[in-house]
């Protein structure tokens, strides 16, 4: 018999404080993940955070909700993105998925947001037939060092007796790239990199339109769903722990020392994103700047959806990519969602928007 089960802030707080998250073949959620979404300042105290779904009294599965919220004419509009979900496979075919997005639909009133879905969860939520596409953020990844060690043998499990091999190549490419990007220096002009958001930035940032506040975004620094350590989390499926994790506010200045440009940058395991950007100026500062930050912490690659930075990149030339791909990220709301906002509502989401900060 299948039964499911909810959690708001306060129920997920004893849920997890009791070490009863713990007991199952499979963990619903991180005691980290969850102290995050307690902590959440868009969600209210009675808000569902997690539905987990039992069969008698086995864990057969989970969605995790992650409330979030517009402000539509002055007024706060709620909804929550679907952050997880999983059902083990000892008991698929029961219909397990569904009767769990069927719970969050009730929960929110079919106020949900999708992005960062897997293929086949994507399959499923067009199966459903609830969930309908919205404009996608177009982007750029660009790749500033070899991983060929790594990238292979993902891809071509077969190759995997080659890493020596690869990670040597890696090593003598890397350093021919490094002595190329030895040209580039630290800016002639003033910036900062700061662990959190401060006043003047605050102050900023608060004169653009924007989904998160400066309160919203030190939150999500404060409150991370990934950790850093080498341990993993084999009993959870979604991101816990990576072996480098780190949020950097930036701040830059002109010839003035008046502030123009603000970004949120993270960057996990060589990987970096700008999940948020606000300027006043024409990004030839930010993308300066950001070429000499990119060399040197010896990033790997950067995913940005950040089209006016993407299309300043480009113009500059400066940029220190070997090579860069075109991206998409899609987003899916519930048919009901877009019939109860504005027509022709543009959301103005940013890179990081949705769960995107938090992983």
């Amino acid at each position: 018999m299948i039964h499911l089960k909810t959690f708001n802030k306060k129920q997920l707080g004893e849920f997890v404080s009791s070490g009863d998250f713990k007991k199952y073949d499979f963990l619903p959620i991180t005691a980290h993940r969850a102290q995050s979404h307690i902590n959440n300042p868009k969600a209210n105290d009675d808000q569902t955070l997690l539905i987990l779904a039992f069969d008698d009294d086995n864990l057969a599965g989970y969605i995790g909700c992650f409330p979030d919220n517009f402000i539509i004419d002055g007024k706060i509009f709620n909804y929550a993105w679907l952050s997880t979900l999983y059902v083990s496979s000892n008991f698929r075919g029961k219909r397990i998925a569904q009767s769990l997005l069927q719970k969050a639909f009730e929960e929110y009133h079919e106020n949900l947001a999708l992005t960062e879905f897997t293929k086949e969860a994507e399959g499923l939520y067009n199966k459903m037939g609830t969930f309908e596409y919205i404009q996608p953020k177009v982007g750029k990844r660009y790749y500033f060092r070899t991983d060929l060690a790594t990238i292979i043998p993902s891809k071509k499990p077969k190759t995997e007796h080659l890493q020596p091999l690869l990670s040597l190549g890696d090593s003598v490419l890397n350093s021919l790239i490094s002595v190329k990007n030895c040209f580039i220096q630290k800016p002639d002009f003033k910036f900062e990199i700061l662990d959190k958001i401060d006043a003047e930035s605050t102050d900023f940032i608060s004169k653009f339109y924007s989904n998160r506040n400066a309160e919203e975004l030190n939150w999500a620094i404060e409150n991370p769903w990934v950790l850093e350590s080498k341990n993993k989390e084999e009993n959870y499926l979604f991101s816990s722990f990576s072996e480098s994790f780190k949020y950097f506010w930036i701040k830059i200045y002109d010839k003035k020392n008046t502030l123009k440009t603000c970004a949120l940058l993270f960057v996990r395991d060589g990987h970096l994103k700008i999940s948020y950007l606000f300027s006043i100026s024409d990004l030839e500062q930010f993308v300066t700047f950001l070429s000499y930050f990119i060399v040197k912490n010896k990033i790997n690659s950067l995913t940005s959806y950040q089209t006016e930075f993407n299309k300043k990149a480009e113009s500059m030339n400066i940029f220190p990519n070997i090579h860069q791909r075109n991206m998409e990220r899609r987003y899916m709301f519930h048919k009901q969602l877009i019939k109860n906002l504005p027509d022709h509502f543009d959301p103005h989401f940013q890179d990081g928007d949705g769960d995107c900060v938090m992983t």
